[in-house]
């Protein structure tokens, strides 16, 4: 009795102990059907990003049509109020309130710097510097179509002449609308080179010839049509406006504004006051000449 009682409790004891020693050498068990519902969910989950991509793609499409029409809107804005500045211009020439050649300078004067300030408002995207282009680059039309006598426009003939032929407008404004063209959709904001070429164009030549005729008695002795005056004039301003724009465009981050920055602007401003005071400036026409001194010594220097 005894023995069949250990014998039973042995067994026991090894039916207890063997499923325990069995279980840790079982090997995995096979997958269940339930055992797919991760993998399906697994799956479904890698399919859902690639969704959200598609989502995010049309997103970004959206948004690079937006920009597109932002930046068109800026420069429609822009060119907006460059022909209305030069159609105020236009009136107070007609009005006769300064005299022809005072006028002249400052059409020269204001409209390439305020066309710049509209510059920030651009997107980042690359066509914003072409939008950009299309304003002044209107103006180009403009100038072809009066300067070739299919359209008549007296006001604006008067207003950008020196002498009232409308023949004119193909060269010295022809020429300072494609400066400007050009240095915004090559060179664009990021560029110093393209706050030196505009600001020597217009801030610099233009009160070269207002102080140099209101002040400059003493002639340059290699261009009796130049003054020091006129030279010291158009290096100042060109300069200050040099530096102006270089401390508006960082306020934004578009250029890097430092005194290594500045004294290359100033280095630029008298070489482009050197060779305005040339005699070959009065050959060529110094609205060619500026702008290309600026814009071939600021792309060595800068």
């Amino acid at each position: 009795m005894a023995t069949t009682l250990t014998l039973t409790t042995t067994s026991a004891t090894a039916t207890t102990v063997l499923p325990n020693s069995l279980h840790s050498i079982r090997p995995a068990p096979a997958p269940t059907p339930a055992g797919f519902a991760p993998r399906s969910a697994s799956l479904l989950r890698s399919v859902k990003p690639s969704r959200r991509n598609l989502r995010a793609a049309k997103a970004a499409a959206m948004l690079s049509d937006n920009l597109v029409v932002h930046d068109f809107s800026v420069g429609a804005l822009a060119a907006v109020a460059a022909l209305s500045l030069l159609r105020f211009w236009a009136e107070v020439a007609k009005r006769g309130i300064f005299d022809q050649t005072t006028n002249r300078k400052l059409v020269h004067i204001s409209v390439g710097l305020v066309f710049m300030l509209f510059w920030p408002m651009f997107s980042n995207q690359g066509l914003a510097a072409i939008m950009a282009a299309l304003a002044p680059g209107v103006n180009i039309i403009r100038m072809l179509l009066v300067g070739s006598g299919i359209w008549k426009d007296e006001a604006v003939v008067k207003s950008m002449s020196r002498h009232g032929d409308y023949r004119e407008l193909l060269k010295g404004p022809l020429y300072y609308a494609a400066t400007i063209t050009l240095a915004s959709a090559i060179y664009w904001r990021t560029s110093p080179v393209s706050i030196a070429a505009i600001c020597n164009l217009c801030a610099g030549d233009g009160f070269a010839d207002i102080v140099g005729r209101r002040y400059g008695k003493q002639k340059l002795p290699y261009n009796r049509n130049k003054s020091y005056i006129g030279s010291i004039a158009m290096a100042t301003a060109g300069f200050i406006a040099s530096i102006w724009y270089m401390h508006f465009f960082s306020l934004f981050g578009l250029v890097h504004e430092s005194w290594g920055t500045t004294l290359r602007f100033l280095i630029v401003s008298l070489a482009s006051a050197l060779v305005e005071s040339l005699p070959i400036s009065s050959e060529l026409d110094d609205n060619l000449t500026v702008p290309l001194t600026s814009i071939l010594l600021g792309s060595l220097i800068f």
